[in-house]
């Protein structure tokens, strides 16, 4: 996570053009930073996609227990899996000192404080919004991931935008992250840059005084708000709540329905078998390419999508990062669907097996990304066009349909290609 040499991959965060020099304060700060800003998604996906999703709400819900008590103890209960997070990071955290500070600069209260100061309210606010999602049907799925990644997004936005005004409460409170005073208020005069993930490093070490940005006015009394707005969004999360309902739809009436309940032919014991055909596995990547488009909103956005290929003339950062969001969301769809843990065992029988099945779907994937991508080439050279649209289109059909295979849902696969799309968006 630490780069500790110059030439060392890790998460760099970078003052002006060098890095900070390593003390027990920056390092804590280093964790707190990767924690609240790269890391995030991954605990809205553990939050949604593993055990913490799973509701007893036949249970619950007819109980008399107070809506906003059931919602308080499912944050309560996010929460302390996510501080049980950070306190092994923590001891993480002091055994990586050890290794790279000298004795006499290792702190392990610098370290604590400056980690927890910066991590532990954005985790708190991560489990309040889970709870306050959970409370409403809409963003129990798909809507509430989107809203996230924007949220997500603008949280990291909001406060480099605002890096250059004074460092008050109010101005810390835009800080959800909690990285901006930090890296900010104890740099060397003049500067009034930094960069979070990677980039150039000129040689030598900065300065940084990370505890005059933690003391700064008002910072860690935002910190302390951030908490209050946790718990005060699980208890919106109980006044706001809709009970659980199961789907069912709607059966077909009349003649339509007495017609399609007929009993099917009998079966013809000596028919021969089908034979094989070369246009079965074409068939095959027709059926994928349907089921990923199916749905009435696919049509509507995939046409959104070429257009803006079509207009902007920038096809890299315009009309491919648009049609990759389109297809993330559908593929992720059907590949959770295509991937049930007990449907798998079931498609073993059929004449295509599985594998036969996914590569369909990779290819499938491809070829509706080229489509999306296609008018982009009214701007630029047919073979620029193709191949972005191609390498993108199969990188994220092999991402939803190898994360669903793994985990036999859509959450593991939707969350980790709506982070790619960011860091291809802004790349």
């Amino acid at each position: 996570m630490i780069p500790i040499g110059p030439d060392a991959e890790g998460v760099r965060i970078i003052i002006g053009t060098q890095l900070p020099e390593m003390t027990s304060g920056f390092l804590g700060v280093s964790l707190g930073i990767v924690v609240s800003t790269l890391v995030l998604p991954v605990a809205w996906l553990y939050l949604r996609a593993n055990t913490t999703r799973r509701q007893p709400w036949q249970v619950e819900e007819v109980t008399a227990a107070p809506r906003v008590a059931i919602a308080l103890g499912r944050f309560a209960a996010d929460a302390v899996v996510l501080l049980a997070m950070l306190t092994v990071l923590t001891l993480s955290g002091f055994f990586l000192a050890w290794m790279i500070l000298p004795p006499a600069a290792l702190n392990v209260r610098e370290i604590t404080f400056a980690l927890w100061v910066v991590a532990a309210p954005t985790l708190l606010g991560l489990a309040g919004l889970r709870t306050l999602f959970d409370a409403r049907p809409l963003m129990r799925g798909a809507v509430g991931d989107v809203v996230f990644l924007v949220l997500w997004m603008t949280s990291i936005v909001v406060p480099a935008v605002a890096m250059g005004a004074e460092r008050t409460f109010s101005t810390n409170l835009l800080d959800f992250t909690g990285f901006a005073s930090p890296l900010l208020v104890g740099a060397p005069a003049g500067t009034d840059s930094f960069i979070i993930g990677g980039g150039e490093v000129a040689p030598g070490r900065v300065p940084l005084d990370v505890f005059a940005g933690l003391r700064s006015p008002g910072y860690v009394e935002s910190r302390l708000a951030w908490v209050g707005i946790a718990i005060g969004l699980a208890v919106s999360a109980g006044l706001l709540h809709v009970p659980h309902r199961e789907h069912r739809k709607a059966a077909l009436g009349g003649r339509f329905d007495s017609w399609l309940s007929r009993p099917p032919r009998r079966v013809a014991a000596n028919a021969p078998p089908a034979k094989f055909s070369i246009a079965s596995p074409l068939g095959l990547v027709i059926a994928e390419m349907r089921l990923i488009g199916s749905g009435w909103a696919f049509p509507l956005l995939a046409v959104i999508a070429a257009g803006v290929s079509a207009v902007l003339p920038d096809f890299r950062h315009g009309g491919s990062p648009v049609g990759l969001l389109v297809l993330a969301f559908a593929l992720s769809a059907h590949a959770g669907r295509s991937e049930a843990r007990h449907l798998v065992s079931l498609t073993k029988l059929a004449v295509h097996g599985p594998m036969l099945r996914r590569a369909a779907f990779v290819i499938a994937g491809v070829i509706w990304s080229v489509l999306l991508g296609l008018p982009a080439i009214m701007h630029h050279p047919p073979l620029d066009v193709l191949t972005i649209a191609s390498a993108t289109g199969a990188v994220a059909g092999v991402t939803a349909i190898g994360l669903s295979a793994l985990t036999g849902s859509v959450f593991s696969a939707r969350l980790v290609l709506l982070a790619a799309w960011y860091v291809y968006l802004s790349s």
